[in-house]
């Protein structure tokens, strides 16, 4: 009996859950209830944030190779970590960059 029961409010779990996911994909119910609608975002907006996090990153590879070659204490592993986040940061913002010019070709090139 008590099987049923857990069984029960576990289905009706899972189809709330569904409802949910599926309320988020139409593009309804992204806001909690009780909380503040989510702040909407420009994709200019985010492109230049993602430049201005890589540039910081570039920065910051580059003055902790400079501790390092003053010999400041800066441990080598400290230095090729953030040499190497810069680099993944500034590929995966030069990739995002090639697939907004192919797109803007693709449009640019379609039959009207």
């Amino acid at each position: 009996m008590i099987e049923s029961a857990n069984s029960a409010s576990s289905i009706a779990s899972m189809l709330k859950t569904l409802q949910t996911h599926s309320n988020q994909a139409a593009g309804h119910g992204f806001d909690l209830p009780g909380t503040a609608p989510a702040p909407k975002t420009d994709f200019s907006d985010l492109i230049r944030q993602a430049v201005s996090q890589t540039n910081a990153a570039q920065v910051d590879s580059q003055n902790t190779a400079m501790a390092f070659e003053r010999g400041e204490g800066v441990p080598l592993t400290d230095v090729v970590l953030k040499m190497q986040k810069a680099s993944l940061s500034f590929e995966a913002t030069l990739q995002v960059r090639n697939k907004v010019l192919k797109a803007y070709e693709d449009i640019m090139n379609m039959p009207v």
